[in-house]
């Protein structure tokens, strides 16, 4: 169960417009998978050894609290969830482009039909979350049909008469640049894995089962994102993939036929809306617990009738919609990869704290070491531009930091 629970996570939209994205790095992104398990491994493990030394911390936040204090601690919090709602325009994003094979003008008109889907989520999620977790345990289960065509397709394809046109492996070998530039797009698929440590008090012998949920979940999940989207983008034209706005559904109907596509795409934007629908419940939850542990204003905690916090819910919803409106003039390949790397990019300092706490801490050292160096690694291979935007997001919430322990501090009016 708490492999399902790793797996279940980290499986949503990001592998299914990702093909299109790594086409143009070829091999290189097959490397770029390869360095990412690796590395996603790594940190998992660091993560998982933290959460069984300190199982009362409360999470990634409370490690980096216990080893360089309250102010870290919030940054990392905040960092977090600027990443959420930036993932979630890309995870709409992802919706729109499926649902665009049966509705052409949704992709015709991508910022209002993404906003719109991302209302329509907020939506349900205002409802509580009881109608979100029916919402999401209606589309959990279908996010694995697309992954399972395609590798069943695979061995079809090279059993087939004509002979299948696979990328030539580069005669200039492998590019240092094209593969860190490939990983972070990788990372995207695979943000997630720390789930199983915030189940610690639900598991039994914690010590034993959550490093290993989260290895063998990590890896398992790592090694099918690795076959599926190498598949796809090796064994068609890269140019074409590039241009996709369904990959998944571009290679069924390649080796299969186009009634299989229509079916493929119809469960990825149902994983996608399922996976939207999980992270805007988060969204609103997570300032709302920063809220009531005094690190943002009292109002972010405020709930509904429903028990939602609506503030945070609303607000999230909000940016969200400003990002997508500020990249409205990107297509949906180029809005999808921008707003995947700058997500990965800000939750990497959520990696790279942890795996600096935990050397603070003296846990997993040698382990912690390799984290911290795929950490930075990684945040060198976003660019210099998006790095620097994560971390202007990231110190954006200081000065509402700053207000809140003032006011927190200031005496109460006599009367």
């Amino acid at each position: 169960m708490a492999i399902a629970l790793v797996m279940g996570n980290m499986i949503g939209s990001g592998v299914f417009l990702l093909p299109a994205s790594l086409a143009p790095f070829g091999w290189n992104g097959v490397a770029g998978w390869a360095i990412t398990i690796g590395g996603a491994l790594a940190l998992a493990f660091v993560l998982a050894r933290l959460t069984v030394a300190f199982p009362d911390a409360g999470g990634p936040t409370g490690f980096v609290e216990r080893a360089f204090g309250r102010i870290p601690s919030f940054m990392i919090g905040w960092a977090y969830w600027v990443s959420v709602w930036t993932a979630n325009v890309t995870l709409a994003v992802a919706s729109v482009s499926f649902l665009s094979i049966f509705v052409p003008a949704l992709s015709q008109h991508l910022v209002l039909s993404t906003i719109a889907l991302i209302w329509l989520v907020t939506a349900i999620n205002w409802r509580g979350a009881r109608a979100a977790g029916r919402f999401q345990l209606a589309t959990l289960l279908i996010k694995l049909v697309p992954l399972v065509a395609v590798i069943i397709l695979i061995p079809v394809a090279f059993g087939r008469a004509e002979p299948v046109a696979v990328t030539p492996f580069p005669a200039e070998g492998l590019s240092f640049a094209a593969v860190s530039g490939s990983a972070i797009l990788t990372l995207w698929a695979l943000l997630g894995f720390e789930s199983a440590s915030v189940a610690a008090d639900k598991v039994d012998t914690p010590r034993v089962t959550i490093p290993r949920a989260t290895m063998i979940g990590t890896l398992a999940t790592g090694i099918l994102y690795l076959i599926v989207c190498s598949a796809i983008a090796l064994m068609l034209p890269a140019a074409a993939v590039a241009q996709s706005d369904a990959p998944f559904s571009l290679f069924v109907e390649t080796y299969w036929a186009r009634e299989p596509a229509l079916l493929v795409a119809a469960f990825a934007a149902v994983s996608a809306l399922g996976t939207l629908n999980g992270w805007t419940l988060i969204q609103a939850e997570l300032p709302a617990t920063l809220a009531r542990q005094g690190l943002l204003p009292a109002w972010f905690a405020r709930t509904n009738r429903h028990g939602t916090p609506a503030t945070a819910l609303l607000l999230s919803s909000m940016i969200a919609t400003a990002c997508v409106i500020l990249n409205a003039n990107k297509s949906t390949s180029e809005m999808f990869t921008f707003m995947a790397i700058l997500s990965t990019s800000v939750t990497l300092w959520l990696y790279l704290a942890c795996a600096g706490a935990a050397l603070r801490l003296r846990v997993a050292i040698p382990v912690a070491l390799i984290g911290l160096t795929y950490a930075l690694w990684t945040l060198w291979g976003a660019g210099i531009g998006v790095s620097a935007l994560s971390i202007v997001l990231m110190a954006a919430g200081l000065p509402l930091y700053w207000w809140t322990r003032h006011t927190a501090a200031r005496p109460a009016p006599a009367h």
